[in-house]
């Protein structure tokens, strides 16, 4: 494992149990639990239903699964279920309400650029969720190796933050403010991230092998995406404050499109 990596999985270790606790509080899994196609953006939840169809009984690997919450509602909705996250501690608190509510999961802690407790040709369906990109180093080796572990005809979705907002950051803003270039991929910070454009996700899932089939840039579901990562700060903003920030009139940035999902085969 490289530096980079192990800083990563040392900060994650720690954040699993401190602040990120409130993902897996039971509200929020209950949510999933009621409405497991809440865990998706609903144009990637209609990708997903348009790339199987049927999902009762198809093998799914959830690389850099996080939060875990793809992984609990892809389970609810009858898939075999493969969780992997470079943090032991991630895989512990999640198999742990697997275990409560009685959930046959798979959980592995593995690294997504390598993939390397996984077999080739093992799953009909890859996804990576919200957040996966930005500690990845190494674009090529971890879609290389989500193409190895695709069945022949195989699919795979990802869904994240469009690269077209990381010049700016995730945050509303009467006038645009640059606060990097756009080619500049990094890493940044003493927890090294990576802001990544287009061409390099793109270029990366083509050289592996992955046939790209189709693409949405879509828009954020409310005015909480544009506030700091904290529960209290939303519940601190009135309804119409939250739909200011949808709106690209009084929030330029909200012009963008805030989120990207594509569809590619083996």
């Amino acid at each position: 494992m490289n530096k980079d990596a192990a800083i990563i999985k040392n900060s994650w270790n720690e954040w699993s149990e401190t602040w990120y606790q409130r993902y897996r509080g039971d509200d929020a899994i209950s949510k999933i639990i009621k409405a497991p196609a809440s865990a998706f953006h609903h144009k990637t939840f209609s990708m997903i239903q348009h790339a199987l169809q049927n999902l009762q009984d198809k093998r799914i690997c959830v690389p850099s699964s996080g939060d875990n919450h793809a992984v609990f509602a892809f389970h609810l909705l009858g898939a075999q279920v493969t969780s992997c996250d470079i943090s032991e501690k991630q895989m512990e608190n999640s198999s742990y309400i697997a275990r409560k509510h009685g959930w046959n999961i798979e959980f592995i802690c593995d690294d997504t650029m390598s993939l390397s407790k996984i077999n080739s040709n093992e799953y009909d369906f890859v996804y990576t969720s919200n957040g996966v990109h930005v500690w990845i180093n190494d674009l090529k080796a971890m879609y290389t190796n989500i193409h190895r572990i695709l069945k022949p005809s195989g699919s795979y979705i990802m869904f994240d933050i469009h690269p077209f907002l990381r010049p700016f950051g995730i945050k509303a803003a009467k006038d645009i403010k640059a606060v990097k270039p756009y080619d500049s991929t990094g890493p940044f910070g003493d927890v090294p991230t990576f802001k990544w454009r287009m061409q390099d996700i793109l270029n990366a899932m083509m050289s592996s092998g992955l046939c790209i089939n189709h693409m949405e840039e879509m828009y954020a579901e409310d005015g909480s995406f544009w506030v700091d990562d904290s529960k209290e700060d939303v519940d601190a903003m009135t309804q119409q404050e939250l739909d200011e920030l949808s709106n690209w009139k009084s929030n330029t940035l909200a012009a963008l499109p805030q989120w990207l999902s594509i569809q590619a085969t083996k």
